[in-house]
C-alpha cells in the first residue's frame, strides 16, 4: 500500500490532520508536503515523511508524489493564482500514479450562482479540474473556521456590536481540529471514493446567535446590527 500525503503539513489544517491520521495509522504509511520541511519538523520527529514541495514548482510535486496512493490537497490562500497551483498538484498526482486525491473547497449552496471571486470561484475551478482527471477524488467542503470567527465580527464587538451583512443567515463553523479529525476518517478508511461532504458543526448560528453568546460571555449586551455591504467594507 503507498503513502498517504497531506499537503500544507506546516499549516495548522494540515498538520493536525497529519496528527489525527497517526492515531488511526502507522507513520510509515504517511507523508506531509511542505515549501519548507524545517517548519514540519515536528511531524518529522513523529516518523512521517516530510517532503519538500511548492504548487508552483510542478517537478517538485512529481517528485514529492513518487509512491504516494492518497494525496489530501489543502487549499492555499487566496490572491495568490489558486487555480495555477491547484491545477498543478492535480496533474502532478496524476501523472505520479496517484489513485484518489482530496479536495478541501468552502461550503456553497448547490444550485447557487453566487460566485465569491478568489474563494467559491477558484474551488469551482479546482473542483472541476479533479473530477475531469479520472483520478477517484473526495470533495470535503469546509464551513468557516471558528478559530477565525473574530477576523469577520470585528476586534470590538463588544464595544460596537456584532456589525455584519448577514441578515438571518446561519452558518455551522466548526474549528480546524474536528475537520481535520474528518479528514483522516475520510482518508484512512474505504467507502469515500467520488463523493462530496460538506463539514460543519452540530447546530447551525446565525450572527445573532453570536451576538448573543458574545452577550453571556461578556456579562453586557452585545447587539446585532445588520449593515449593508458597503458600510462592512468601510468599517
Amino acid at each position: 500500500m503507498g503513502k498517504i500525503l497531506v499537503t500544507g503539513a506546516s499549516g495548522h489544517l494540515g498538520r493536525k490532520t497529519l496528527d489525527h491520521l497517526l492515531k488511526r495509522l502507522p507513520a510509515t504509511q504517511l507523508a506531509g508536503l511542505a515549501r519548507d520541511p524545517a517548519k514540519a519538523q515536528d511531524l518529522a520527529g513523529k516518523g512521517i515523511d516530510i517532503r519538500k514541495g511548492d504548487y508552483f514548482e510542478y517537478d517538485s510535486l512529481l517528485k514529492a508524489f513518487e509512491g504516494v496512493d492518497k494525496v489530501m490537497l489543502i487549499a492555499t490562500h487566496g490572491f495568490t493564482d489558486r487555480n495555477t497551483q491547484h491545477y498543478n498538484v492535480i496533474t502532478a498526482a496524476r501523472q505520479a500514479g496517484v489513485k484518489h486525491v482530496a479536495y478541501t473547497s468552502i461550503v456553497r449552496k448547490e444550485g447557487s450562482d453566487f460566485v465569491l471571486p478568489e474563494g467559491t470561484e477558484t474551488d469551482i475551478f479546482g473542483e472541476q479540474t479533479l473530477k475531469a482527471s479520472g483520478l477517484t477524488y473526495t470533495l470535503v467542503r469546509h464551513p468557516p473556521f471558528m478559530e477565525v470567527l473574530q477576523f469577520f465580527i470585528g476586534e470590538k464587538a463588544y464595544e460596537a456590536g456584532v456589525r455584519v451583512p448577514a441578515g438571518s443567515g446561519k452558518a455551522a463553523p466548526a474549528t480546524r481540529d474536528d475537520l481535520a479529525e474528518a479528514q483522516a476518517v475520510i482518508l484512512s478508511a474505504e467507502g469515500h471514493e467520488n463523493k462530496t461532504y460538506t463539514l460543519g458543526f452540530s447546530e447551525l448560528a446565525s450572527s445573532e446567535d453570536i451576538a448573543s453568546a458574545l452577550s453571556e460571555i461578556h456579562g453586557k449586551k452585545v447587539p446585532y446590527v445588520t449593515i449593508s455591504e458597503q458600510q462592512y467594507i468601510d468599517n
